[in-house]
């Protein structure tokens, strides 16, 4: 007798595919642990990526120059600066009209003071013709050249032409030729003059400043760490609130406090002065210099090093040790080879850690570095609040992330970043 009897699918409880059952409580489990994360997503979109993107985009755009002068760039495209001569009086008329607008809308400022990132001068030449123009009107006959000519000399001048023109697009490398101590010309990318070329140096200060504190950091939490991860409940515990302690002072007050601890007739000199190792004549710099910099942002820093190395040591069974030297192997044998591979986690993290906050920080270098101190950060902060130029400072910005994110990119091919953690 033969098996007629077919093989259907497996059906759960409730009569459906047992398949499509789990594939739809999968989904259900999904999507709640997809809202339970949704405000933190949403709060890292809003306060770290959509700054970032914003920063990127200021880095390139050049819409004011367009926007302000769409007639006057439209007719400059055609002019040949090579010859040698002015624009003609189209282009002269063409920005007649677009500086009424402008001066209208009081934009003709804000291009002066964008172009006058390029070429100086540039921003007393439309401040002070737009006080001229003010008084004209749509119906102002030509000649334009000749007006434009007698309201400042500046409109005579080739160079002032070869700027609009050059910076006419909306998005420009400009600033990133800036942020690498080269402008965009007529002739294509050059060098700025060897005496504005500073920027490259200021990277270079902060990535080897940088690397001094992070190793700095290194030798002096290591010890602490250890001595916390080792000693008794207790004595660790007020070891720890030691550690602590500077984050109950204001940033602000501790660096104040390295400034007079550092100057020539601060404690420091006096102290060596008074024990002999120092001359009274001959007192040590160590303010306003890589020095000053390099030891408060040490002693700033240290903690970010000790906690994620004292939380890894703390991990390290005291048994591996102890067996080691059961075996024969010296105390510094049983350090170097059991105890030490255990605690790289923790120096990974604390290097990562230190490394990251130092190449940004501003307040302490422009405290205690003066101008040999100073890091690239400080450069960005002045664009920001000084100069305006708020487009390079997104141009240093984005390279100083660019650089982070390739050292971070390298730590994990020689290191891993799988071996960091924190305990």
């Amino acid at each position: 007798m033969s098996d007629t009897s077919a093989t259907g699918p497996v059906l759960a409880a409730d009569g459906t595919p047992l398949k499509r059952s789990l594939a739809r409580a999968l989904r259900v489990q999904k999507t709640r642990a997809l809202m339970l994360i949704a405000p933190l997503l949403v709060f890292v979109l809003i306060s770290f990526i959509v700054p970032i993107l914003n920063m990127l985009l200021r880095s390139v755009d050049n819409d004011i120059v367009a926007d302000t002068l769409p007639l006057t760039v439209e007719a400059v495209a055609g002019w040949d600066a090579s010859t040698g001569e002015l624009p003609g009086e189209p282009v002269f008329a063409a920005l007649a009209q677009d500086m009424i607008v402008a001066v209208a809308a009081k934009n003709h400022t804000k291009l002066g003071t964008r172009l006058n990132y390029e070429q100086t001068g540039l921003s007393s030449l439309f401040r002070k013709s737009g006080r001229a123009i003010k008084k004209w009107d749509a119906e102002t006959v030509g000649p334009f050249k000749e007006q434009f000519l007698d309201l400042h000399d500046g409109w005579g001048r080739i160079e002032v032409w070869e700027t609009i023109q050059t910076h006419s697009r909306r998005v420009t490398p400009g600033y990133f030729l800036n942020a690498v101590d080269m402008q965009l010309t007529p002739e294509g990318a050059q060098s700025q003059p060897e005496n504005k070329q500073i920027l490259i140096k200021l990277f270079w200060r902060t990535i080897w400043m940088s690397l001094m504190i992070t190793t700095t950091c290194i030798l002096l939490a290591y010890p602490v760490a250890y001595l916390l991860a080792n000693l008794p409940m207790r004595k660790a515990n007020v070891l720890m609130i030691l550690v602590l302690l500077p984050f109950w002072t204001s940033l602000l007050v501790r660096t104040s406090a390295w400034k007079v601890m550092l100057q020539q007739q601060g404690v420091i000199n006096d102290v060596l002065v008074w024990i002999g190792l120092v001359a009274d004549d001959g007192r040590l710099v160590m303010i306003n210099n890589q020095t000053g910099t390099i030891v408060a942002m040490t002693h700033i820093l240290l903690p970010f090093m000790i906690l994620p190395m004292y939380s890894v040591m703390q991990t390290i069974p005291q048994t591996y040790v102890r067996a080691a030297k059961s075996l024969g192997a010296t105390n510094w044998t049983a350090f170097w080879r059991v105890y030490f591979p255990q605690s790289v986690p923790g120096i990974g993290a604390g290097s990562i850690l230190v490394f990251i906050l130092s190449i940004g920080y501003y307040i302490t270098p422009e405290i205690v570095g003066g101008t040999k101190g100073v890091f690239i950060s400080n450069r960005i902060a002045y664009h920001i609040s000084s100069s305006l130029n708020w487009g390079l400072a997104a141009a240093l910005g984005a390279i100083l992330l660019v650089v982070v994110l390739g050292l971070y990119w390298c730590y994990d091919k020689i290191v891993g970043i799988d071996n960091v953690k924190l305990g």
